[in-house]
């Protein structure tokens, strides 16, 4: 892949990151939270593969992708730590919410869990565009 594929992969992703997180407001005001904790989670993941793509890092697993997130980006304190704890609390949860049975989410936190998802996206741009 040269250096224009991998710009236009790493601005898909983010973008499907952000297209993601606007799912995740319908499934919300549809009560469907179980589902909008399994989107929140997605839409950081798509965001932190975007970064694994513009930094060449490969991961085979969504358990390797956060621990190699936190051994490229938060050891070397490219990323806050409280972007480090939302995301292990995410892929925690959407864990959880799809695997557990009698799991039912609190409206409040899921929209807690967005806001802090946007953050995190957020964070995710600004790495991308000190790096270019």
């Amino acid at each position: 892949m040269n250096a224009d594929e991998r710009q236009d992969l790493v601005n898909h992703r983010i973008t499907k990151a952000k297209d993601t997180l606007n799912e995740v407001e319908v499934l919300v005001q549809n009560s469907f939270l179980n589902n909008a904790v399994n989107r929140i989670y997605y839409a950081c993941f798509y965001a932190v593969s975007a970064l694994f793509i513009d930094r060449n890092i490969n991961a085979k697993s969504h358990s390797g992708t956060k621990q190699m997130f936190g051994l490229h980006f938060v050891k070397t304190g490219l990323v806050s730590k409280e972007a480090s704890d939302f995301y292990t609390i995410i892929f925690e949860q959407r864990h959880t919410g799809d695997y557990d049975d009698y799991v039912v989410f609190e409206r409040n936190k899921v929209i807690t869990f967005l806001e802090q998802a946007k953050n995190f996206i957020s964070e995710i741009e600004v790495i991308l565009l000190k790096h270019k």
